[in-house]
């Protein structure tokens, strides 16, 4: 881009020359982007060194409007574009072949628009720029640091970081990035603040040195002790080199090795309510400079701005949803006139030598005018290639017309009857061909279908135009010699099957192929009837290609009415531009022109772009009487005319414009006429005309007699029309449309305007509507399709009382308009191009000429722009999709998207709900060039549309959004609501597990109250029975453990203990152990000694960075006296590595147990009492708060004893564990419950899964295991992983037959569709669906639920999503829409009871509430293990009680939602079973609007929305919701899943989704339980160190 400071108009003509041909290649693919930029920059090599010293052009800025008209309006057409640039394009034709918006350029327009934007000057739109990851600057020689892209500075800035300047150093790079204009901030994310610096935390003041590493971030503000204050200091230490934070998983490591991440090092015991809202209300340590906190505060202050409509009344919609309808505003304009009279054209003459049939016109000028000319078809250069005379066409036309119906197949069979279709396959290139194949048709009298020629497999439409083949039902294709050998072939030369194409025989209609036939043969030449003479193809709003039939006699009544509306002569000569296949280029120049014997000039589209003159020359040089063109001939003309002098329109009498119903067309006729009247060309030949597929010529301007008065303009108020009235536009002349009549209705037929929705009533006179006609000459069908027929080809329209107004039909054009003064005719807009936005009507082509009007030269690559709309949520959303310029930078094309949103608020009131930009040349084309619309819109709901920048703006234009709920104020009490729930007939929702009873085992019970007493006695009465055996990765047992064993080395363990000197007994003993016996074998000895353990999970040795600070957080906040750990183990606490990041000179006793003597201890402890803590248990829960909980000796007793009668388990019993054993249930079942049982436990450890995935299910087959328990992570490994290898499995002989229960053992709500999918797959190893169910425990109860063998199966209910957030439980159908499946969480453990409480008045709720799960059981842990003493904590989560009903029961809270749900089965006892329902933590819930949502719902749909999303997970920050997406895709599809997501979770939660973030795989953290740790991801995001992908904005 280093010569983007070169004026290009200032270069010479042939430099400007070489450009424009470069410029084109481009364009045309005919070169890459590096040839492109190489060529480029030698033609400018010159010119550089001229300029390179003067002072750098300064950077575009949002607010200057450009060089535009508005600004210095000038006389005179040319200077009517609104930049500079747009001069250069008017010297050179070849520059801008194929510009689209020329169709849309209005000088009054673009001065319009200017002026607008000119108006937000003042109020700067500071959108924050989406953060988008640049791969390609990686490659900087500084610290891998990145440099700014070219578009965050200047240019010469830019140019700096790549042309041999002196580079700057990284420091200026960082600083400037901190310090820059928020906008301009789109250096890329990689950029996370201290890459180059030691510490995490970016410097809001500018140093250059280094300063110390301190501590990151900075401790929470509350006042506690400096011993938290120093545990901080050293959990926070940085990692090195910026790798991310100290405890999130590097980006290179994978997925595999789960990590507990506590948050900022949030200990709780801190108050809940405190530490939540310093992490929600401040940036939560993250320093205030960071990028992502810039950027979210500019969204949310440019959100803060007044949406457009007032918010209104409110209506309750379905089960209280409340959809939000805009009111009707008072001031709408509303329609005036009186109801409108049906005009009636003039009456269709009828002369004397007009032909009976349209064939017999052909006969009679082949026979008597043979040598009169009837075509001329030009070659590539624009020079005559061949003329076609009426002899020829004819004799031609019946030697095809022979070949048809009698020489195709074998001798007796006639392949083709009268009546048949046949698609005719012609290139543009080539009229003379297709008029021989159309008239042989008609005279074989099979009904022709004209079509595009198939360039690829993958053509846009292509699929539709095989519905348009299938429902003609056609079979055979004509095309000539050359176009045959073009279309794409198989490998063996049989041409292509094109997607969706019925089998079509090829038939190749060249003259040397056809037979002459017989003397005595004639064609038969009926009287025009009502038989289909031809069918034309016609592609609806949503891409469907139909079929319009047009019959024999309203082909010529048309040809009629065109001749008299047109007063065609014989022998005239006619140019035509048009595409002769179909429309206006079909009807005036092969129908028309045949029934008056003119000799029809066709110049292709090819040639148009090579030499965009070629027509106007053309009409020169034959002295043509009519032209037929449209606005992108009469502008590509405009531009190329001064190459020519000596040219004159003189002779024409007619120049018809296609599309001059387009609203738009009226300046490119001005233009034309102002070029061109210097040449001859008269003002009144300019006739624009109105036209449709179903009722073909709806209106025409007659050509107009010499110095008359030109028909007057229609200036209208485009608010008027977005609401469907016709006002003059006086106030502001902004929003103005100016449009110009098409002239009167077709001779002979018969028009009114009817409403263009609902049924057809008809308008008042001051009312848009679409434009219906009677009249013969109109289509008859959509051929094959009778259902779609009837409401367009037989409407007849009714008054307003609804009663019909005749018998007659119309036919709907499609056209939205209106009738002038004196019967005219004006056309605003097409049905297809309709956007209905909150009850107001937007025009396509309106939007796209505004967007044009703003800056098209800088962004847009030749003004191709495609306008439709989506129905999100209840409405229909705007999109815009452009092609971008390949050289455009992000910043300008940022700028000129915000500049759009601007404008189009401004002009037509709207919101824009989606701005893409593409690369240029993407987006699916029409056959001549123009953007395929239903096939865009379809890319872009796919997610295939690959945009290069999007913006969306979701905030701005939804409008009708449930009103947020208000929470009321608890004015009744909580009794009076437990008695409303009583006289309603609701139960109060509380459930109990069995009694715990007395057990067979009573003495054992009364001997040993401790699990320590219940080891040495079974030590002394079954020594050798095996207690546990621990597998390897290839499922060979490596260790055993006998009863006697296990006592043996807890003793050794014991005494190494109590030797040492300074532990003493109570003390707090961290075991550092892999998953294993030794473990096991730690954990007794720390019992015997007196010692309380504390099990903590071994730091990854390959990431300790990540690892090591959680266990050195656990070790201070623990205050342990001594660590007991392996010799492995050892070496790495003290290792280098590990001094990188904690300090290791203040670990804690090391006791190494590996090789301790055999020595017994003195005596072994017996605690005084059952209340004494047995152990700590240590957990970061998902939200990363780092919890310690005390479970005494009577709660492990308790818990083993409840386990035990629910999963009968006694010394003969075998079961399976694949767990983590560092806390919960996980380590309950590891460590402590085959001592108290005597069951054998095997010992899977999970991390041997990642080797070997069949190790767990093939333990079990080897086994015959009937209980066995894993965790989420486990399970998800075995279905991904082992998904596809269920035969090879079954061929080793696994089978799972004997798994009676599968139980997975976690926090949270059960995933059903996880468990539901590895039940299916594994069905075929003969596991039943039944065995899989799930647990749940919580922080203040380890075990809650468990399903055990005789309970019920667990019951799954359907529950109604939107009363959820309400915290109702409504069950609904399976299937229903919005409904959520939820799986009973286990049955519920004996001993236990729950409760179900409103949080905030802490009163029993009815079974219908959503709650809080209270439980009270006698295995509740005590209390929290703080370092501090927070007493009033304790009490709120452990001993707390209901506000009323029952106040002297003291429960405990879980912290999680749920209900209770009593369900038809029977429990052992007999009665009726209560389920238990766990919804999602309440810690984790999203208060959004009032109302509660639970991640995981959002992120189940997000994951939904595109196959590229992998794992995603949602928090809020400010209110806004931020939704983290894994990207598993290629980094294409990055930008397309910014609109799905924020789709989806519009439609389905009807939340606006303020932050779309798209990452790397691996990227969310995931705990060592499976769970997603939401407060880490929102943490490492504002702190900036995810490298996104792509951060979207959401406006």
């Amino acid at each position: 881009m280093a010569e983007r400071g070169v004026d290009v108009s200032a270069l010479p003509q042939e430099v400007r020359e070489q450009l424009a041909e470069l410029d084109l290649e481009l364009s045309e693919g005919d070169i890459t982007q590096k040839g492109y930029e190489k060529k480029r920059a030698k033609v400018l090599a010159p010119y550089l060194t001229q300029t390179q010293n003067l002072a750098p052009p300064p950077a575009y800025d949002a607010q200057s409007p450009g060089p535009s008209s508005a600004s210095a309006p000038e006389p005179g057409p040319s200077n009517s574009s609104s930049s500079s640039s747009r001069h250069r394009r008017t010297r050179r034709p070849h520059r801008s072949s194929g510009t689209r918006d020329e169709r849309y350029r209005s000088d009054i327009h673009t001065e319009a628009v200017q002026a607008a934007l000119a108006k937000h000057k003042e109020e700067k739109m500071a959108l924050p720029m989406p953060t988008k990851r640049r791969s390609t600057y990686v490659q900087s020689p500084i610290d891998n640091c990145t440099p700014p892209d070219s578009s965050s500075s200047s240019d010469d800035e830019a140019v700096s970081s790549e042309s041999t300047g002196p580079q700057q150093s990284p420091d200026t790079w960082i600083n400037s990035s901190v310090h820059g204009s928020s906008t301009s901030s789109s250096a890329s994310s990689t950029l996370s603040h201290g890459e180059s610096r030691p510490t995490q935390a970016p410097q809001p003041q500018s140093q250059q040195v280094p300063p110390p590493p301190a501590p990151a971030h900075p401790p929470h503000s509350h006042s506690q002790p400096s011993a938290l204050a120093e545990a901080y200091a050293q959990t926070r230490i940085d990692p090195g080199g910026g790798v991310g934070p100290p405890d999130v998983p590097s980006q290179a490591q994978a997925r595999g090795s789960r990590v507990d991440l506590p948050a900022n090092a949030v200990v709780r015991g801190m108050s809940r309510g405190q530490s939540r809202s310093s992490m929600m209300e401040t940036a939560d340590g993250v320093p205030v400079s960071s990028r992502v906190s810039t950027k979210i505060q500019q969204l949310l202050n440019t959100l803060k701005r007044p949406k457009r409509p007032p918010l209104s009344e409110f209506f309750m919609d379905d089960q209280e949803e409340i959809v939000e309808v805009p009111q009707a505003d008072p001031n709408t304009p509303r329609p005036e006139g009186r109801q409108i009279i049906p005009v009636k054209g003039e009456p269709l003459g009828v002369v004397s030598n007009w032909p009976p049939a349209l064939q017999a016109a052909l006969t009679r000028w082949g026979a008597t005018q043979g040598k009169s000319p009837a075509l001329t078809a030009l070659d590539i250069t624009g020079k005559p290639l061949y003329t076609l005379t009426y002899g020829k066409l004819w004799s031609r036309s019946v030697k095809l017309a022979y070949t048809l119906l009698n020489k195709l197949g074998t001798k007796n069979e006639q392949i083709l009857k009268p009546g048949d279709r046949v698609a005719l396959v012609y290139p543009n290139s080539d009229p003379g061909m297709f008029w021989v194949a159309f008239y042989g048709c008609l005279l074989a009298e099979v009904i022709p279908v004209p079509i595009e020629v198939p360039l690829s497999r993958k053509d846009a439409g292509s699929s539709q135009v095989g519905f348009l083949l299938g429902s003609c039902g056609v079979g055979l294709a004509l095309t000539s010699e050359i176009c045959l050998k073009g279309l794409p072939k198989t490998p063996t030369g049989e041409i292509l099957q094109f997607k969706g194409w019925p089998r079509l025989k090829w038939v190749v209609t060249d003259s040397k192929y056809l037979t002459k036939p017989s003397k005595d043969w004639q064609p038969h030449i009926p009287t025009a009837n009502t038989d289909t003479a031809y069918i034309e193809y016609k592609a609806s709003k949503e891409g469907t290609v139909m079929g319009v039939a047009v019959s024999k006699v309203a082909m010529l009544t048309h040809c009629q009415a065109l001749t008299q509306a047109c007063n065609y002569c014989e022998g005239e000569t006619l140019v035509n531009v048009l595409d002769f296949k179909k429309d206006m280029g079909l009807w005036h120049g092969v129908l028309t022109s045949v029934m008056n014997r003119i000799h029809t000039i066709s110049v292709p589209y090819a040639v148009m772009k090579a030499c965009p003159l070629s027509w106007v020359q053309r009409v020169h040089i034959h002295k043509a009487r009519v032209a037929l063109v449209k606005c992108r001939d009469l502008h590509w003309a405009m531009m190329a005319h001064r190459d020519q002098r000596d040219t004159s329109l003189a002779s024409l009498r007619m120049l018809i414009v296609a599309d001059g119903a387009n609203p738009w067309s009226v300046s490119s006729c001005d233009a034309f006429l102002n070029v061109f009247q210097a040449y001859g060309l008269k003002p009144e030949v300019i006739c624009p005309c109105a036209t449709s597929p179903e009722a073909m010529t709806v209106a025409i301007r007659r050509p107009g007699v010499p110095g008359a008065p030109l028909p007057a303009r229609a200036i209208l108020s485009m608010t008027g029309l977005s609401h469907g009235v016709i006002r003059v536009n006086t106030e502001d002349k902004n929003s103005a449309l100016t449009v110009q009549d098409v002239g009167h209705v077709m001779p002979g037929a018969l028009m009114c305007i009817v409403k263009p929705d609902g049924p057809p009533m008809l308008c008042k006179t001051d009312e848009i509507g679409e434009i219906v006609v009677n009249s013969r000459a109109g289509g008859t069908m959509y051929y094959g399709l009778s259902g779609v027929t009837k409401n367009t080809f037989e409407v007849i329209p009714v008054n307003a009382s609804g009663a019909p107004i005749g018998e007659i039909p119309f036919v709907r054009s499609g056209l939205l308009g209106f009738v002038g003064p004196g019967s005219l005719i004006f056309v605003v807009g097409k049905n297809e191009g309709l956007l209905m936005v909150s009850g107001r009507r937007h025009n396509a082509d309106d939007l796209v000429a505004t967007a044009l009007a703003v800056e098209p030269v800088k962004t847009v690559y030749r003004g191709r722009i495609a306008v439709f709309s989506v129905t999100v949520f209840y409405d229909e959303r705007i999109v815009i999709v452009a092609e971008q310029r390949p050289d455009a930078s992000e910043e300008d094309s940022f700028q000129w998207m915000s500049r759009v949103l601007q404008a189009i608020d401004s002009i037509h009131q709207v919101g824009l709900y989606c701005l893409a930009l593409v690369p240029a040349n993407t987006l699916p084309k029409t056959p001549l060039g123009g953007i395929h619309i239903s096939d865009t819109k379809q890319l872009f709901l796919e997610g295939a549309l690959h945009p290069c920048n999007i913006l969306m703006c979701p905030h701005t234009c939804v409008t009708n959004m449930p009103k947020p709920r208000q929470k009321q104020p608890v004015g009744v009490g909580p009794a009076s609501i437990m008695v409303g729930n009583l006289v309603a007939g609701k139960r109060i929702a509380q459930a109990a597990g069995r009694d715990l009873g007395l057990i067979e085992d009573q003495d054992l019970v009364r001997k040993h109250q401790f699990l320590t007493e219940a080891l040495q006695w079974r030590a002394q009465t079954d020594p050798d029975h095996t207690l546990y055996v621990l597998l390897n990765a290839k499922g060979v047992a490596v260790c055993t453990a006998t009863c006697v064993q296990l006592h043996k080395r807890a003793e050794k363990i014991a005494a190494a203990l109590m030797e040492r000197s300074g532990i003493n007994i109570g003390e707090n003993v961290v075991l550092l152990y892999p998953p294993g016996i030794d473990l096991i074998a730690a954990f007794y000895g720390c019992l015997y000694a007196g010692c309380i353990p504390v099990t903590v999970r071994p730091p990854h040795p390959q990431n300790l960075s990540a690892t090591l600070p959680t266990v050195r957080m656990i070790i201070d906040v623990s205050k342990a006296a001594c660590i007991l750990t392996t010799q492995v183990l050892t070496k790495i606490l003290r290792s280098k590595e590990a001094a990188a990041t904690v300090n290791i000179k203040t670990w804690p006793i090391i006791i190494d147990t590996d090789d301790l003597p055999r020595k017994r201890p003195p005596t072994i402890y017996k605690p005084p009492n059952a209340e004494m803590i047995a152990y700590l248990d240590f957990s970061v829960s998902t939200t990363g708060m780092l919890t310690g909980v005390k479970i005494s000796h009577a709660a492990v007793s308790a818990l083993c004893r409840s386990i035990k009668l629910q999963c009968e388990l006694y010394s003969s019993r075998q079961i399976a564990i694949c767990l983590d054993p560092y806390c919960g249930l996980g380590f309950v079942l590891w460590c402590l419950a085959s001592v108290y049982s005597g069951h054998q436990s095997i010992l899977i450890p999970p991390m041997e899964l990642e080797s070997s995935l069949t190790l767990w299910l093939g333990t079990l087959s080897q086994y015959r295991i009937r209980d066995t328990f894993c965790s989420y992570s486990v399970m998800e490994l075995c279905t991904k992983g082992l998904g596809g290898q269920t035969e090879m499995l079954k061929a080793r002989g696994v089978n799972l037959s004997c798994v009676r229960s599968c139980v997975v053992i976690a926090e949270e709500r059960p995933r059903l569709a996880l468990t539901h999918s590895f039940s299916k797959l594994f069905k075929d190893l003969g596991l039943s669906m039944r065995a899989v169910s799930t647990a749940f425990g919580s922080r203040v109860n380890l075990a809650i639920c468990l399903q055990g063998t005789t309970g019920p199966d667990p019951s799954t209910v359907y529950v109604d999503m939107k009363s959820l957030r309400h915290d109702r439980v409504r069950l609904v159908e399976r299937g229903a829409p919005q409904s959520l499946p939820l799986m009973e969480s286990g049955t519920i453990l004996p001993g236990v009871r729950v409760i179900i409480v409103n949080p905030e008045t802490r009163g029993p709720l009815g079974d219908s509430h959503l709650g809080e799960i209270w439980v009270n059981s006698p295995h509740n842990a005590t209390g929290y293990y703080t370092i501090y003493g927070e007493e009033n904590l304790q009490a709120d989560h452990f001993n707390t009680k209901l506000s009323f009903g029952d106040p002297q029961t003291l429960w405990a809270r879980t912290g999680y939602l749920g209900f209770v749900k009593r369900t038809e089965l029977t429990d052992s006892s007999g009665d009726r079973h209560d389920a238990l329902f766990v919804v999602g933590s309440l810690d984790e819930t999203l208060e959004l609007r009032g109302l509660r949502y639970h991640p995981i719902d959002i992120e189940t749909s997000v994951s939904r929305a595109h196959r590229s999303i992998g794992e995603s997970a949602v928090f809020t920050w400010t209110n806004l919701l931020v939704v983290v997406a894994e990207l598993c895709g290629s980094e294409q599809d990055a930008l397309d899943l910014v609109p799905l997501v924020t789709n989806v979770v519009l439609e389905e939660h009807h939340l606006i989704v303020g932050v779309v973030v798209i990452v790397d795989p691996g990227v969310i953290p995931i705990n060592s339980r499976g769970e997603k740790q939401r407060m880490h991801l929102r943490d490492s995001f504002l702190a900036d160190q995810l490298d996104p992908i792509y951060v979207a904005y959401n406006m």
